[in-house]
């Protein structure tokens, strides 16, 4: 048993070395060569507990929906024109969003994370304005 360990110890200073001395010759350690510093025979020595860890649980971001405010000034054809520029929506689904804004108050041009959701508002807000519009856009959590 001590024999194993000292075969192992002397392994893996043989290799630090090696390592050591190639940094010093160049300046530059690949540790693709050998990351752990260590060989196959001392994976699982005896006594020792090995530990997995679980890989970490991806979350989906909470969700927004980008919703479009109705107004009794804002031509029907520059909201059209605002969801296929900032939507990328055809004219039928263009249409169909303004008609829900019109009838409704209120609809949905788009869900997503929300600072994607809040960039797309404040794109559409802005630009709105700079347009002479009083179009509002807003964010909403998605349940």
């Amino acid at each position: 048993m001590k024999k194993q360990m000292f075969i192992r110890n002397a392994k893996k200073k043989s290799l630090l070395n090696d390592l050591k001395a190639t940094f010093h010759q160049t300046g530059y350690v690949d540790w693709h060569i050998n990351p752990r510093l260590s060989t196959a025979d001392d994976e699982h020595p005896e006594g020792d507990v090995v530990v997995q860890t679980a890989p970490p649980e991806i979350k989906r971001p909470p969700m927004y929906a980008v919703v479009l405010m109705n107004d009794d000034y804002t031509p029907m054809d520059f909201v059209i024109e605002i969801l296929q520029q900032y939507f990328a929506m055809n004219l039928d689904q263009a249409t169909q969003v303004m008609l829900t804004v019109h009838y409704e108050g209120k609809g949905v041009a788009g869900v997503y994370p929300r600072d994607i959701a809040e960039t797309k508002a404040n794109l559409v807000n802005n630009y709105a304005r700079s347009q002479g519009h009083p179009l509002l856009c807003q964010i909403e959590p998605k349940e």
